[in-house]
């Protein structure tokens, strides 16, 4: 309890700082990402639990990472990151989950996600801002990704790219679990102040 409470707090504070530094209102911040003005309120608070569509619109409106709600300040030149130590930032009710276990640092940040994907259990995703690329390698199992309305068939050993400005779907297919790493490249940042 006291590590989710910690992450609300770190979540709080990273959504007001990018917030002022994008030099947005709660209520222009709550209109552009589709979030209630009462949530954000509530999240600035660290009060509420937001899923992940909330933090991924967010995110997407402030121009940061996921991961940059979430994290800290970093620790040292090396981050070496376990899954056991990241919660889950979406289950399905069959056992799905996805984890984003870091996101690099610099102009063009990635974010590192892990999935598990149960057979016939599926995660829409809503289309991200111009520019994000994700790539997902299946590492075990199978998965359909939907893109556009089109589905694709991505297998063990195999891997795919798309832009994330469509909208797209992660569904588990075959009869065993899929399990795959799935990159997000988002578009460099503004440049930092000198």
């Amino acid at each position: 309890m006291t590590e989710t409470a910690a992450a609300l707090r770190t979540v709080a504070h990273n959504v007001r700082a990018a917030r002022i530094r994008a030099g947005l209102t709660l209520e222009e911040l709550s209109r552009r990402a589709q979030v209630s003005k009462g949530a954000l309120v509530g999240l600035e608070k660290a009060q509420g639990n937001p899923n992940l569509a909330t933090l991924v619109r967010l995110a997407d409106t402030l121009g940061i990472s996921v991961s940059a709600l979430m994290q800290g300040s970093p620790a040292g030149r090396v981050r070496v990151v376990s899954a056991d130590a990241v919660a889950p930032l979406w289950t399905g009710e069959r056992g799905s989950e996805a984890r984003l276990m870091l996101t690099t640092s610099g102009p063009a940040p990635v974010e590192v996600w892990r999935w598990r994907l149960e057979p016939d259990e599926e995660y829409p995703s809503h289309p991200h801002q111009g520019g994000v690329v994700e790539t997902v390698s299946v590492t075990s199992g199978r998965m359909t990704l939907v893109v556009d309305g089109a589905e694709h068939a991505v297998e063990a050993g195999q891997t795919a790219t798309f832009d994330g400005d469509a909208p797209h779907t992660y569904r588990g297919s075959g009869t065993e679990t899929c399990h795959l790493i799935m990159t997000v490249q988002l578009p460099p940042g503004p440049a930092p102040a000198s």
